[in-house]
């Protein structure tokens, strides 16, 4: 009967992943097309995505210690869902400057407790020593989920308009909330009460140097990575506003089949071959990319490069908060800890949509791609530099050296 009763709960987690990840997959570079399309400047629709940023950045350790806090995870969830269903609503009713910073405001403190949500779903289902495959198992469906939901709004985008974008969003809300009920998460509950007996303070956990480190490559990689598709998405419009939202279809659906096929993997191999090793190769992803971003001009070949998109998103995925579980094991703080590289992803985010636009709109697309690129190859030098390996065999190293 437990066996039984943790497989379904399982598959919940399964479908609960998929359909949050169709949700947010409307928020992505679909508004940096609607907005285009409706005459902002690429400097508007950069403050209004940094606003966003900056509410996730102050919202992800409240996010992480409610998650902690509550007696039950599934309210806030599904108050979150409710939430983003609204913002996106409000977007496809009223495009104004005003009502779209609001509606990226709320759907950006929305976020800030489903992914802390996930992980603790996760752990309290699997534990630490399954930890990589079941993060493994939810990139793939979430992956899946993006890649389902690209393909639908995009082909409804060009079909309708981009308006329907935005419906289509707010509706995917109602089965993800419906799939929370098959979650069973007591054993979730007892562990999110463990923080009552953390043996590590908050103070302690902020300056933690490892869980620092790790903070700093994440907030590098999302300063290098989160433009670039916006970006691109503009450019798109602008060369073949027609095609557009069918072409950014495109390009979340490739990045998208790599992860379904790679993140299970890149699960096994987190704990066979390390961590580090992991993000090396995905720094060098992310700088590739922007590299030929900067001097592609076909269509065809800009979804092509978004493969690299997939292995960054398949490794960052699984390795995130596997390094914050590594890191935090037996503390009590891994939803605060997953809050504080919640915080330095929301930094990056913010910072790189504006900064990408600034130097778009002043210097040229090309120079802003190569600049994203040079961000990355500074985040490789920091994880070489700075990021111990954190996974079982160094942790098996340092108790050999303690005794």
């Amino acid at each position: 009967m437990h066996d039984a009763a943790a497989r379904a709960s399982a598959r919940g987690l399964d479908w609960f992943t998929f359909f949050l990840a169709d949700i947010q997959t409307g928020f992505g570079p679909f508004v940096a097309i609607y907005l285009t399309a409706h005459a902002w400047t690429q400097l508007d629709i950069g403050l209004v995505l940094t606003a966003g940023g900056l509410v996730a950045l102050a919202c992800q350790m409240p996010g992480g210690a409610l998650v902690d806090a509550v007696r039950s995870a599934r309210p806030v969830a599904m108050i979150a869902v409710a939430a983003i269903c609204v913002s996106a609503l409000a977007l496809a009713i009223w495009p104004t400057f005003v009502v779209v910073m609001t509606a990226r405001v709320l759907h950006a403190g929305a976020s800030c407790v489903l992914g802390p949500v996930i992980a603790a779903l996760s752990l309290g289902l699997v534990g630490h020593a399954a930890l990589g495959a079941r993060l493994g198992r939810n990139a793939r469906f979430a992956s899946i989920g993006n890649g389902f939901a690209a393909a639908v709004m995009g082909a409804s985008g060009y079909l309708f308009s981009n308006q329907a974008v935005f419906f289509l969003t707010a509706a995917l809300a109602a089965p993800a909330i419906l799939v929370l009920w098959r979650i069973r998460i007591g054993r979730v509950e007892r562990l999110a009460g463990d923080a009552e007996r953390s043996t590590m303070t908050v103070r302690e956990v902020l300056c933690d140097r490892r869980l620092l480190a790790f903070a700093g490559c994440v907030l590098l990689f999302q300063l290098g990575n989160a433009a670039m598709l916006p970006l691109m998405g503009g450019i798109l419009t602008l060369r073949s506003s027609e095609w557009a939202t069918t072409l950014i279809g495109a390009c979340i659906v490739v990045p998208q089949l790599v992860v379904a096929g790679f993140a299970p993997w890149t699960g096994q191999v987190a704990d066979q071959w390390g961590r580090q090793p992991l993000l090396f190769f995905c720094f060098v992803a992310l700088a590739a990319r922007g590299v030929l971003f900067a001097f592609v001009a076909s269509p065809y070949l800009v979804v092509a490069v978004q493969v690299l998109d997939g292995v960054c998103a398949a490794i960052l995925g699984v390795v995130l908060p596997l390094v914050v579980a590594d890191i935090t094991r037996g503390t009590g703080r891994f939803n605060l800890a997953l809050g504080i590289v919640g915080s330095a992803v929301g930094i990056g985010a913010a910072l790189s949509t504006t900064l990408a636009g600034y130097a778009s709109d002043h210097f040229g697309s090309s120079v802003a791609f190569l600049g994203l690129a040079s961000i990355a190859g500074c985040g490789l030098a920091l994880v070489w530099l700075l990021l111990p390996e954190t996974g079982p065999a160094a942790a098996t190293r340092r108790s050999r050296s303690a005794a």
